[in-house]
C-alpha cells in the first residue's frame, strides 16, 4: 500500500521523491497506438533524422503522463491531483533515462482543501530541463 503524505508534513521548498522512467522504442510505438499521435519523430529513426533529431524522441503527452505519475504516486490514496499543465522545451530521446521531479511551491486552504501548489519539471541525465510546468493537490491535514 502507498504511504500517505499529509499536508502538515509538507513545506515550501520540499522536494518530493523524484521519479525515473527509461521509456523503450517498444513504450514509443505502444504509446502512439494508444494517443493515436503517429507522427514519425517518435518511431521512425529516419524520419526523426530528416527532421534534424539525433533520432526517435519521447512524446511530449507521455512526458506529461510521467509527470502525472510521479504526482498520484506520491499524494497517496487519499490525496487528489486537482490541476496540471506543463510546456515542453526540449526532446527526450528513446531508450534513455528520464527523471521526474517537483517541488512544492506554495501551500493554502480553500474551504475544506488543504493545496499545495508544486513546480514540476522532466530532466534528463545531464540535468537539462526538457519539460515545465505546475501542478495542485489536495492533501489531507493529517492523522487524528
Amino acid at each position: 500500500m502507498r504511504q500517505q503524505v499529509y499536508f502538515d508534513d509538507v513545506s515550501v521548498g520540499d522536494e518530493i521523491p523524484a521519479l525515473r522512467k527509461h521509456p523503450t522504442r517498444r513504450q514509443l510505438v505502444m504509446w502512439a497506438g494508444a494517443s493515436e499521435d503517429y507522427y514519425e519523430i517518435h518511431y521512425d529513426t529516419e524520419f526523426a533524422k530528416k527532421n534534424k533529431l539525433d533520432d526517435v524522441v519521447v512524446h511530449g503527452r507521455l512526458k506529461a503522463a510521467f509527470l502525472g505519475q510521479l504526482l498520484t504516486g506520491w499524494i497517496g490514496p487519499e490525496g487528489s491531483l486537482k490541476a496540471m499543465n506543463c510546456r515542453y522545451k526540449g526532446t527526450d530521446p528513446a531508450d534513455e533515462d528520464m527523471i521526474l521531479r517537483a517541488s512544492v511551491s506554495a501551500k493554502r486552504v480553500e474551504g475544506q482543501e488543504n493545496l499545495v501548489d508544486l513546480d514540476i519539471w522532466s530532466e534528463r541525465l545531464d540535468g537539462v530541463r526538457t519539460t515545465e510546468g505546475a501542478a495542485t493537490v489536495s492533501l489531507p491535514a493529517g492523522p487524528l
